[in-house]
């Protein structure tokens, strides 16, 4: 099990760029697959991007080239930097972290296969 604490939310105006952090806590080992979704009011949860435990990421076909997902060399903490954000971006982040058996498994992953949560941060895009 892991503990994950988000930071660097805030608000940012359009175009503008943020970057937030997940740091993780704990067995680490027990976990190769860190994810961040996004929920905004009255949506549903959804996958921003995954960073499996070699380095292999993936995206939301809508926010490639937007949106970067990177770890440290310890997988202590993940990073998310937004870029050229838009309004619609505006939602609470959330880190999340499961062991999955390879990176294929990790870029196909969904809300449902994660166990491990942290409290979100929240990042607000005004116009």
């Amino acid at each position: 099990q892991v503990r994950l604490v988000e930071s660097g939310g805030g608000s940012v105006q359009a175009g503008g760029s943020l970057r937030i952090s997940c740091a993780v806590f704990g067995y680490i080992s027990s976990v190769n697959c860190m994810g961040w979704f996004r929920q905004a009011p009255g949506k549903e949860r959804e996958e921003v991007a995954t960073i499996y435990r070699g380095g292999s990421t993936s995206y939301a076909d809508s926010l490639k080239g937007r949106f970067i997902i990177s770890q440290d060399n310890y997988r202590t903490t993940v990073n998310l930097q937004m870029n050229s954000l838009k309004p619609d971006d505006t939602a609470m982040y959330y880190c999340a972290a499961v062991s999955l058996r390879d990176a294929r498994l990790c870029a196909l992953s969904t809300s449902a296969d994660f166990g491990n949560w942290g409290q979100g941060t929240q990042v607000t895009v005004t116009s």
